[in-house]
């Protein structure tokens, strides 16, 4: 496959499961004996996405993400009603190790007055991994977020449907075909997760096989 060194986890919107996913990517990479590093670029509202990436890869939360803002905000707006203005060169993935890094809400979300997700995606030269929900209305953001990317020319790996349930409704059913069909990238099911640990996270990205699609792991 083509891309950087490492992936890019991003949603078509927040609280969509990209923090399952990415912690359940590092802890998995790394009982492979991979050296994934996990990133996430600013935090706002708290720091439980942090601490789950930090534990996934036995770091502190303060190595994963090196801007946190109190207001679960737009990062643009937290910052800016805090005083405070974010520096981009901070916020970049960083360029060693095999990188893992998280996105904050959906790809247009503002980071910056000049930067929002979507070009920290591409600046970053790593392909990109969708995390979308599986219920009605998934095919319209997921393939929006899908052709956001490829104007940017990021690749795009494939999609994980967060917490896809055990009894699927008739959308959820025919989703995932649908979803591989408009969009051309194969899809993976990540069923809900009662318990939710990097160890339980882990085990769940192998079983779906979200490992199998990700780009050059050492």
């Amino acid at each position: 496959m083509t891309g950087g060194n490492g992936v890019f986890v991003v949603g078509t919107d927040t609280g969509i499961g990209k923090t399952v996913v990415a912690g359940g990517t590092v802890r998995a990479l790394r009982r492979r004996g991979v050296d994934a590093r996990p990133h996430k670029p600013v935090e706002s509202g708290g720091r439980d996405d942090a601490r789950f990436l930090a534990d996934a890869a036995g770091s502190s939360p303060d190595e994963v993400c090196p801007a946190f803002l109190d207001e679960p905000l737009a990062p643009k707006v937290a910052a800016e009603r805090a005083g405070r203005t974010l520096d981009e060169d901070a916020i970049r993935p960083p360029r060693d190790g095999y990188v893992v890094a998280e996105g904050v809400g959906g790809l247009r979300v503002p980071l910056t007055p000049s930067l929002s997700l979507a070009e920290l995606v591409a600046d970053a030269s790593l392909p990109a991994l969708v995390v979308a929900r599986p219920s009605l209305g998934t095919l319209n953001h997921t393939a929006l977020t899908v052709e956001a990317l490829r104007r940017r020319d990021v690749p795009v790996l494939g999609v994980v449907l967060s917490r896809f349930p055990d009894s699927p409704d008739v959308a959820e059913r025919t989703n995932p075909d649908e979803i591989e069909r408009v969009n051309d990238v194969p899809v993976r099911l990540l069923p809900e997760i009662n318990d939710v640990t990097p160890e339980n996270a882990a085990d769940a990205v192998e079983d779906a096989g979200v490992l199998d699609l990700l780009p050059q792991i050492p």
